[in-house]
């Protein structure tokens, strides 16, 4: 089974690490429409304390309306989140893996946006 996910593990503070994702991100013309910070969430929900986690909500539009055009629910399984996390005194950046987030649906357009747009994903994170 093929992984969902892709990630880069380093060596940076979280911070420094979420600034340097969104300009990565934004150099293949993705944008994060909002960042939610889950340790917080899970703190102020359920009085939980876990290390630094984040998520990023991003979007390339051009492949988002390119797969809008050809199947008109896909907001249901977009945006390509990526997430920031601290795990072992390290910073993991993952994003999801669209070829299998996108493998449930049967549309060849559809398949073709995905590829692109993990290509594009795997780009960004590895030039972390």
């Amino acid at each position: 089974m093929k992984k969902f996910w892709y990630s880069k593990e380093l060596n940076a503070p979280f911070l420094e690490t979420i600034d340097t994702i969104n300009f990565a991100l934004m150099e293949q013309w993705f944008w994060v429409l909002t960042k939610i910070d889950i340790k917080a969430k899970l703190k102020e929900k359920l009085d939980k304390d876990i290390e630094e986690y984040v998520i990023l909500w991003a979007c390339n539009p051009l492949f988002a309306n390119e797969a809008l055009d050809a199947e008109y629910e896909i907001w249901l399984l977009l945006p390509c989140n990526v997430i920031v996390y601290r795990k072992n005194w390290k910073t993991i950046v993952s994003a999801i893996t669209p070829t299998v987030a996108m493998n449930m649906i049967d549309n060849d357009t559809v398949k073709f946006v995905a590829k692109k747009a993990e290509e594009k994903l795997k780009k960004a994170i590895d030039s972390l």
